[in-house]
This record gives C-alpha cells, sequence and structure tokens, in this order.
C-alpha cells in the first residue's frame, strides 16, 4: 500500500501512547505464505457485527485445510458458526468480517480481514481487503486434540456468574474484536494467568509494548462497542462478551500491574456460555518468554 494503512482512529491512538508505525506489514492482499498458513489450522477466531452493529467474536472450527485460498484476495472457510452460536447471524453475504488465523502450536498469526462474498449450508467465501502478520508476543503455547463434537446449549447470562467469573479470573489469553468505519478486527491478548482483573461487571485488560499499530485501541477509539472471547482449554468450553470499552492511557492505574503500557476496561453488557462447545482440547501452556516478563496484579497498587 503507498498511503497509510492506519485509518484516523489508529493514527489517533497512536500519537496518544507517543509511538507510530509506517505499517510495512499492511497489505491489501495475502502474500503466499499467509495463504498456506492458513490451510495448516484447525481453528479460526472471527468478528462480525449484530443487528445493531456491535462486534462479536467467536472461533470457527474444522479439519486441517478447513480454510483455503483460493487467490490472493480470497479465502474459502468450510464451516460454519456452530448452532447456538451468538454470532452466527452476523456471519451473513455482504457482512464485514475480521479473521485471525492463531497456530498456538507454534505461536504464529496471522490477520485477514474484509467482506463475506458468500455464504451457503458449508461455509463462507470471503474477499480480503486487508492482512497483515503480528509477532509472536504474549502467545502461550498449546498442543491440541481432536474430541467427538458435541451439541451443547446456550446461555445467555444475566451476567459474570460464578462460573464464568472464575474462567476469566484464570485466563491467560483471551480474543477481543473491535470495529470502525473501515470494518472489523480480531486480535489475542496473553498473560500471566489472571492478567485479567474483575471488578462486579467490569473487567480491566493490561494493554503491553505490542507492534505499535494500534489496531484495536483506533477501532475503539472510533466505537466504543467490543467483544472478548475466552476458552476453557481443557473442557472446550466458549464464554463470548459484549460490552463497552474505555481505554486508560496513562495515569496511577498503570502501577497496579507491571509491565501494562495502557489499561482497556470493558463494562461488561452481554455474556454467552457454551459448554463444550468446541471439538478441541489443549494441553497445559507453556507461557511465552514475553508473558513471563510481565507481572501480576498488585492489590496495594491498584487501587
Amino acid at each position: 500500500m503507498d498511503a497509510s494503512p492506519f485509518h484516523g482512529g489508529e493514527l489517533e491512538a497512536q500519537a496518544l501512547a507517543g509511538e507510530s508505525s509506517r505499517g510495512a506489514g499492511i497489505r491489501d492482499f495475502m502474500p503466499d505464505q499467509h495463504r498456506d498458513f492458513f490451510a495448516l489450522l484447525p481453528y479460526l477466531f472471527a468478528a462480525g457485527r449484530d443487528a445493531q452493529g456491535k462486534p462479536i467474536a467467536t472461533v470457527l472450527t474444522g479439519p486441517e485445510g478447513f480454510v483455503t485460498s483460493p487467490t490472493p484476495n480470497e479465502l474459502a472457510i468450510a464451516a460454519l458458526p456452530a448452532s447456538g452460536d451468538p454470532a452466527d447471524a452476523t456471519l451473513s453475504a455482504g457482512a464485514p468480517i475480521g479473521l485471525l488465523g492463531l497456530d498456538l502450536r507454534t505461536r504464529r498469526r496471522n490477520r485477514a480481514n474484509g467482506v463475506i462474498g458468500e455464504r451457503d449450508g458449508s461455509g463462507l467465501k470471503i474477499a480480503v481487503s486487508q492482512s497483515f502478520g503480528n509477532c509472536a508476543k504474549y502467545i502461550q503455547l498449546r498442543q491440541h486434540e481432536i474430541v467427538p463434537a458435541t451439541t451443547t446449549a446456550t446461555e445467555e447470562l444475566g451476567g459474570l456468574d460464578a462460573a464464568a467469573s472464575a474462567l476469566i479470573a484464570e485466563a491467560d489469553t483471551l480474543f477481543i474484536a473491535s470495529g470502525s468505519e473501515s470494518g472489523l478486527d480480531i486480535s489475542h491478548r496473553g498473560g500471566r494467568p489472571g492478567f485479567v482483573r474483575i471488578e462486579g461487571g467490569r473487567l480491566s485488560v493490561p494493554d503491553f509494548a505490542g507492534n505499535s499499530y494500534f489496531n484495536t485501541f483506533g477501532n475503539l477509539l472510533r466505537e466504543p462497542a467490543t467483544s472478548l472471547l475466552f476458552i476453557d482449554f481443557a473442557k472446550g468450553d466458549v464464554v463470548q462478551l459484549q460490552g463497552v470499552a474505555e481505554v486508560i492511557w496513562s495515569g496511577a492505574e498503570l502501577a497496579g500491574l507491571d509491565g501494562a503500557k495502557r489499561l482497556l476496561k470493558v463494562e461488561v453488557t452481554r455474556a454467552w456460555r457454551r459448554k463444550a462447545a468446541l471439538p478441541l482440547r489443549w494441553s497445559a501452556p507453556e507461557p511465552a518468554p514475553t508473558t513471563l516478563a510481565t507481572g501480576s496484579w498488585r492489590h496495594d497498587r491498584a487501587a
């Protein structure tokens, strides 16, 4: 791309953070190594918009090879959201979509954002307009195994109940969906178990040093609506949240967790749980070196 690949919100976020990037790795097509990478995945993270225009995050699964790339601007996904997935209706023909390919076996990840060109009974065809890779920071290694698929009921929660709060409190990984006038995006966040702090219906997520793109925070400056996805990697459970985000760029609150450059606060407005929704189970994590360099919440410093 000759012009800046960043929209106004991303440039504003970079300025607020005192960082900048040329975005040299952001392209309007997928290089061959990205196209080949997607074909290796048994799961793919996705973001759609609901009827109110709010993002919602989900995960699609299939055998390795269920995602293919017929051309540098196309992805074909031979899977649809599971029955009861609150994101199902958002992934329709003509709708924007954000995609994150992440291989927890290798810490490799690539993003591909665009529009759903077609949806039929077997899957989705995506017209990709933005593609870029991300570094391996804060990604915990996990090996997976395939288990028989089950049909699970979807529970819409009135708020964060004890089980959902316990999953979030122990999490070392989450996925966050955001949007702007430019489209949708879904990204990964990682840290030590407990890096997400729960205060009633409000979550605080530290933002550590990254690639200076500020795709997520740039979107949130334009549209504060967001969605978080948490996975119980041992059981295959999924918790999907929607909420309203606020970014804390500086101040005393940042002292509450070593390594935090900024804080993302999300007021949860809707929540769903789907038990054993994923036909995959993962091994115990091997933390990334960058994760081990971060701290834990200090209650005496986070008031």
